[in-house]
């Protein structure tokens, strides 16, 4: 099953119900980064050094940060 990072915005019904179906879902909160203004960039950066992807509400800044990343690990 899917490893994924919830970013703060992730509703916590969304949460339980992967983990419901067998993801292996790490909230923002678990990670001890919740409340500290982390940019898009870091959180971004911690799912990938976790094997994660992110689960968000915020698709087009996570769209554009991963195509950058993309780029410059190319």
């Amino acid at each position: 099953m899917a490893g994924l990072y919830a970013d703060e915005q992730s509703p916590l019904p969304v949460v339980k119900l992967l983990r419901n179906f067998g993801h292996d879902v790490l909230t923002v909160q678990e990670a001890g980064n919740a409340n500290q203004k982390i940019p898009d960039e870091e959180v971004l950066d911690f799912a990938i050094s976790n094997n994660r992807a992110v689960l968000t509400l915020n698709r087009p800044d996570f769209i554009r940060l991963y195509t950058l990343n993309s780029a410059i690990r190319a």
